[in-house]
């Protein structure tokens, strides 16, 4: 029997993702903090809730992707939250970018309703998800990571089990130390490139086919060159993320002084209002709007 999905948050990453489920065949209920961010998909199919819980009560399965760890938590928490609605044996699936902590408290109060949790943070921006190829980190036991695979290869490449609760987003956040230093790294050349009177373009080509090829120079250097700054993820969202990878660091003990500096040069940008930007934007710093 096909499961029903229920999905919140139908934002940047949301919609695509929503509409790689109901191309599936899938029957999805979604519900946003902002309505007309849901028009399209449920003109497109999808069936409008008006809380988490009534997209809870009328799912099997519960993917979130909201914003921020506080959005987490009353999405799951709240009076009309998830976890209020829950029937044993649903699965929920927390898609945001959050802390290790909360995904664990979701695992452990989900657990007591007989409700099966997956921490699955993803990577590959907007992109990844229109195109289906995101790479989803997932935390939480096997048979459940089983029992979802499928739904989260609707709209993945690669999906991988990294451990118990939690370890999806420690994934991530090892990830996002990664993008860290390509995003400034790319910026950087980007910057010596043009002060040093080379074509910018020739330069990418040339050292992207060699060792310093990455794939935010790949897919964020052309943005750059045609001053396209739309956002395939925020700078804000980016900021929370390094805020929580460095936290998560400090915890155990561990500095990271580059991620440090990324992620007070994105703070610098986001003062100057930029943090509805893209992460691209970072070049802004040094060329301005």
């Amino acid at each position: 029997m096909t499961k029903t999905i229920g999905f919140i948050g139908t934002g940047v990453m949301g919609s695509s993702m929503v509409r790689h489920l109901l191309k599936a065949g899938y029957h999805v209920n979604v519900h946003n903090r902002t309505k007309n961010k849901a028009d399209a998909l449920v003109e497109e199919g999808a069936i409008w809730q008006d809380t988490p819980a009534e997209v809870t009560k009328q799912s099997d399965v519960i993917i979130t992707i909201v914003g921020y760890p506080t959005d987490v938590e009353e999405t799951y928490f709240g009076e009309t939250g998830i976890l209020n609605a829950a029937k044993a044996g649903d699965i929920v699936i927390d898609m945001t970018t959050s802390t290790p902590s909360l995904a664990v408290k979701i695992y452990e109060a989900a657990k007591e309703k007989g409700v099966l949790a997956l921490d699955a943070p993803v990577s590959g921006g907007d992109m990844g998800a229109k195109n289906g190829t995101l790479t989803t980190m997932v935390g939480g036991d096997q048979a459940t990571f089983d029992a979802a695979e499928a739904i989260l290869n609707t709209f993945s490449s690669k999906v991988m089990l990294q451990g118990v609760a939690g370890s999806g987003q420690h994934t991530k956040m090892a990830n996002q130390i990664m993008i860290a230093g390509t995003m400034t790294g790319m910026t950087e050349l980007m910057v010596y490139a043009k002060a040093a009177g080379l074509d910018i373009e020739k330069v990418i080509e040339q050292v992207g086919a060699g060792s310093a090829g990455n794939w935010s120079l790949s897919n964020y250097s052309p943005r750059i060159l045609k001053k396209d700054f739309t956002p395939g993820f925020f700078v804000k969202h980016f900021i929370k993320d390094l805020k929580i990878a460095l936290d998560e660091a400090d915890k155990m003990g561990i500095d990271l002084p580059s991620t440090t500096l990324a992620k007070d040069l994105y703070e610098k940008l986001a003062d100057k209002g930029i943090e509805n930007d893209g992460t691209q934007a970072l070049i802004k710093l040094w060329w301005g709007e």
